[in-house]
């Protein structure tokens, strides 16, 4: 079982930047970050795995949002620049063991707000 403990969301003007942090308890093939605002379904935003670095990304957030690796501290980050009010929602922390299966782990989630 891998713990996952989200940080770093709050209240931005559109415009601003975050940077999410998610530290994981123990070693996935990949990991990622969802969304979900209210009313609406959780979506993609990004995804990246610990052998290769490779990175994936929503065509919403591409140019905008980089999600990068610490390996030595097990930690995921999801660096948001350029937000916009419709970046506001519950971000998710997720992983998984291997490609082409459900996400098995999720985090509890952070609020990212963006004001306009």
């Amino acid at each position: 079982q891998v713990q996952l403990v989200e940080s770093g969301g709050g209240l931005v003007q559109a415009g601003g930047s975050l940077r999410l942090s998610c530290v994981a308890s123990g070693r996935t093939f990949s990991m990622a970050w969802f969304r979900q605002a209210p009313g609406k379904e959780r979506d993609f935003v990004a995804a990246i795995t610990w052998n290769t670095g490779g990175t994936y990304y929503a065509d919403s957030v591409k140019g905008r949002f980089t999600i990068s690796i610490d390996n030595a501290k097990n930690t995921v980050y999801l660096q948001m620049n350029s937000l916009k009010s419709e970046d506001t929602a519950v971000y998710y922390c997720a992983a998984r063991n291997r490609v082409g299966v459900s996400y098995d782990y999720w985090g509890q989630g952070t609020q990212v707000t963006v004001s306009s």
